[in-house]
This record gives C-alpha cells, structure tokens and sequence, in this order.
C-alpha cells in the first residue's frame, strides 16, 4: 500500500462528527465538519505526514455544494471515498529496471522524470555496473538530472533484484530491459512475491507480422519466434492485479543514445548525398520519447483501465524515409538534401548496416492508449526535430571527423544499378 493511500486511510478511521440525517442549508460548507484528526489520534508511523495529507485534500473540503435530498453522513462519506481515489493513484512507488544500452535506455530516463513532476516515487534499477563505460554516455551520464528531483538510482544484476532491495515494496514495476524469458523472469517472479499490483513491461512492435494492411494495431499476429513474445505470454501468466505491455518503435528525444535523425544530420551538414535503400516511400513511425513517457504514466495512474492491456507506443502520425530526410535538413536550415536510391541485394550490401531503419514499411498506431487512456501524441516532428539539431550541434557533433566508407561504396555502385520502383 502507498504512503498516500495509507495517509488517506487514516482520514476513513477517524471517529464521524455527529450530524442529523436530514437537509441542511443549500449551501454547506464542508470546512465546518472539521474532519482532520489530530497527530496523536493517528496511528504511527505516518504522524508527520497527516499534514500533507491534509493539504491534498482541504480544496475538497472547503469547495461549497448545494445539498438537495442527501443526508450529511453520506455526503461526508462520498467525498471522503472520492478523495482517497484521486489520492490513491498519486504517491505511488515505482520501480524503472533500465536497460544499459540501445534506443530504449531513455524511456527509463524520460518515464522517471515525468513520474516525479506527477508526484510519485521513483526508483531506477539500471542493468550493469555504475563504473562501467556505457554510464559515461547519455542518458546515463544525465542521471545526476535525476537524483537531483529525488530518483533513486542504483544498478546490479536482474537476477539478484530480491537481494538487492530485499524486502522494500513497490506499487509497479516497469521492466524496460529484458528482451528475452531468461531476463524478465526474476524480475516478474519478484514483483509478484513483493506483491506489486502492477506490472509493465516494454517489448516491441518489431514483433509485428508484415501485413498487406498497415499500419499495425495491437491484436495484430506476431512471430511466434519473436523472444519479446514469451516474455509477454509469461506476465500474462502470472496474473497481477494490473498488467500492461507497450510497444514502442523509433523514438527520438534529448538524451536518446542511438542515431535516427544524427544519422540525416551528419550527411546534411556535410553536404554529403543522403543513401536510402529502395524508393524512399517506406512509411514508418517516429515518436518524441516524451509520448511514450506520458503513456506510461497513464498507465500507472489508470491502472484498472491500463489492465490486461497492449498498447503500441507510438506517435499518431507517419513519416517516409526520404520525407525524414528533407525534414532534418529544413531543421537544420539546410536545403532539402541530394538523395541517393539504392537496392541493397543488388550492391551486396547489408541494410541493416548501412541504414538505421528497416528496409520496409514498418508502421504502427496507437489506437488503444487513445481509446483506453485517453492519450494523446504530442509529437511535432518539425518543432522537434530543430531542437535535436541544437543539441546535436552544442555536443559538437557536427564537427566531429566521421568516415563514410561505406556510404560512398553505395553512391558509386548505385549509378550502375537500376533501383527498383517499389519496397
């Protein structure tokens, strides 16, 4: 139980004032009830805490209602049920299990910091060592960002997580780590025994099937052979209060430790050709880490509707490689950059290589966290693609000395093989 529900608990025990149960004024101050217990009425230890929850709640107090046909003891009781609901979901205890690499790394970060401004508790558990090299790169080497608004930080091994915080409790636990059984599995198995009454985790839209239909939904068929996929199928076995699994795509944000747009940026501003496999017109799906975050934390603080949920972890509109393209170079005040079309089978080159995308259309919607959250996207690709190209330049990447071996290969054998029309 959360300290904020336990405060909120103390406010219920309290003895009732004594009312009559007919009809006061039509208007009724709530203030003159006077139901706030005094600190040594309330049971330890949450005695120096009875003030904030009373602050919490006094704007409930003191708002007047016209009475009609309620007696007062019901009314005192439905505003008391009502604020311990809104104060139930705030004040919770979350744990974030981080990855220590790759594109997910900064959800963890993002996700943390927009817990804390929504009032909650947060701890981050990142996977390896804190000394290690990986922590001196962002969003890592951001975390001081962190502490000071109050996160908790600290790093170790996934399978010693009951040993690490032994018998503290947690309301959810977030795993963005694990992208196979073997990892997620102590990490689900102790939240279950802590008696967490929630449990997220962060797979993937990769799982996704092609289909001839996109963009992808969730309900969508997925590969059978995909890891993220027994993992989801083991947290829905263990039947947590709330579960809810979210899966993201291609993210960008400050503090974002893997190219996507620095990948246009450092051709753009070099005035190199831009290589692309196929036509250019794959469709996919590019979101501020910020939606995703706030997704998140709709989840932890809807838990009854998040439950048993799957949600892509998307923004709500679409983008094409080549239009990605142009869109860094006005960001960066740049004309719309020379584009070089390639078939990567025909010049024996590996995409995955050369090109930090997936060669296909790979697009999904984020249908359920609109329809079940009541989400909405907050990404702007222009307005936030010119604040990555600020930062870009303030770590003075666009100066620093990149080869381009490979992209040049592309540009030269491209202008002796036909690309074809269509991906």
């Amino acid at each position: 139980m959360s300290m904020a529900m336990t405060m909120a608990m103390c406010r219920v025990m309290q003895p009732q004032p004594q009312f009559h149960d007919h009809c006061t004024s039509p208007q009724m101050s709530l203030r003159s009830f006077s139901p706030l217990l005094s600190h040594s009425q309330c049971p330890s230890p949450f005695l120096n805490s009875l003030s904030c929850a009373h602050s919490q709640l006094s704007s409930i107090r003191s708002i007047t209602h016209p009475i009609n046909w309620m007696p007062a003891r019901r009314r005192l009781r439905s505003v008391t049920v009502k604020a311990m609901a809104a104060i139930g979901e705030k004040g919770k205890k979350v744990l974030v299990v981080n990855t220590n690499s790759g594109g997910h790394a900064i959800i963890g970060f993002w996700f943390a910091k927009d817990l804390i401004s929504a009032g909650h508790q947060v701890t981050v558990f990142t996977v390896g060592e804190e000394a290690s090299d990986k922590m001196t790169k962002p969003p890592f080497s951001r975390f001081s960002e962190l502490r000071a608004i109050g996160v908790q930080t600290t790093w170790g091994k996934p399978a010693e997580i009951g040993k690490i915080f032994e018998s503290t409790m947690f309301d959810a636990v977030l795993d963005n780590n694990g992208k196979d059984f073997d990892t997620v599995k102590p990490v689900a198995d102790w939240a279950k025994n802590i008696g967490a009454n929630q449990f997220l985790y962060i797979s993937s839209a990769g799982i996704y099937k092609p289909t001839d239909e996109p963009p992808h939904v969730e309900g969508d068929a997925v590969k059978a052979d995909a890891s993220h996929v027994a993992v989801e199928d083991y947290i829905k076995s263990l039947s947590f209060n709330s579960w809810s699994i979210f899966r993201p795509q291609y993210m960008i944000g400050s503090g974002n430790n893997k190219d996507c747009e620095e990948w246009f940026f450092d051709r753009i501003v070099r005035d190199r050709p831009v290589p692309i496999p196929g036509s250019g017109m794959q469709v996919t799906n590019i979101a501020h880490v910020r939606d995703l975050s706030s997704m998140l934390v709709l989840a932890v603080e809807k838990p009854t509707a998040a439950k048993g949920n799957i949600f892509n972890a998307v923004c709500d509109r679409a983008v094409t490689y080549d239009g990605l393209a142009k869109l860094c170079a006005k960001a960066a005040g740049r004309e719309a950059p020379a584009i070089v079309h390639y078939d990567p089978k025909s010049l024996g080159i590996d995409a995955k290589k050369a090109f930090p995308f997936r060669n296909m259309h790979f697009y999904a919607e984020p249908r359920a966290a609109k329809e079940i959250l009541g989400w909405q996207s907050t990404t702007n690709l222009p307005q936030d693609l010119k604040e990555r190209f600020e930062e870009y330049v303030a770590i003075g990447r666009d100066k620093k000395d990149i080869k381009f071996e490979l992209d040049d290969k592309i540009i030269l054998e491209s202008s002796r093989v036909a690309v074809p029309a269509t991906v």
